[in-house]
């Protein structure tokens, strides 16, 4: 094994250098494991470089151990088990609250606000979802855009008009949009 000779404690020069040759010489034996363990192929990837990295936060230590390789395989082995395990838990819990409930539809007026904002300009749109979808006054308005209060009254007023028109809304016969 070309990293069996890596002493105690290298520097950190060293330590890298002997991680890298470690990895390079057992990472294709730990995922042809950890594919056929878990049968795919990202997750076995997922769970190697978990693996992985601890072996390098502790390698230090690891290095020293009579195998690392196998050190790093049962490490590899406990995560996905551990995924596993998370992963029916979720199913045995879903299982029991059941589906979920039925979700409505959007709402129409919703939609067709949602499209005429997205044809404002830029800076009108901000100005009518901050204040009038947020609900933040004018001044909090101009101090998140980094505009003056008076631009943002004017972007407010054009785009109310140009929401009117894009909705087909009287602006005399509603006090807002």
């Amino acid at each position: 094994m070309p990293y069996a000779d890596v002493g105690s404690s290298p520097a950190d020069s060293d330590e890298a250098t002997s991680f890298d040759a470690f990895y390079r010489a057992t990472r294709q034996r730990l995922f042809d494991f950890l594919h056929a363990l878990t049968g795919d192929a990202a997750e076995a990837q997922d769970v190697l470089h978990e693996a992985y990295a601890r072996a390098w936060q502790r390698w230090s230590t690891v290095t020293t151990y009579e195998a690392p390789e196998a050190w790093v395989r049962t490490v590899a082995r406990r995560i996905a088990v551990s995924r596993w395990r998370r992963a029916r838990n979720r199913l045995i819990a879903h299982r029991r609250s059941g589906p979920p409930g039925e979700i409505p539809g959007p709402d129409p007026n919703r939609v067709a606000l949602l499209a005429a904002l997205a044809r404002l300009p830029v800076e009108q749109r901000t100005a009518i979802v901050l204040h009038h979808l947020c609900d933040l006054p004018v001044a909090e308005v101009a101090r998140e855009t980094g505009t003056p209060e008076g631009t943002v009254k004017a972007r407010l007023a054009r785009g109310r008009r140009a929401l009117a028109g894009l909705l087909g809304v009287d602006l005399e016969e509603t006090s807002h949009v």
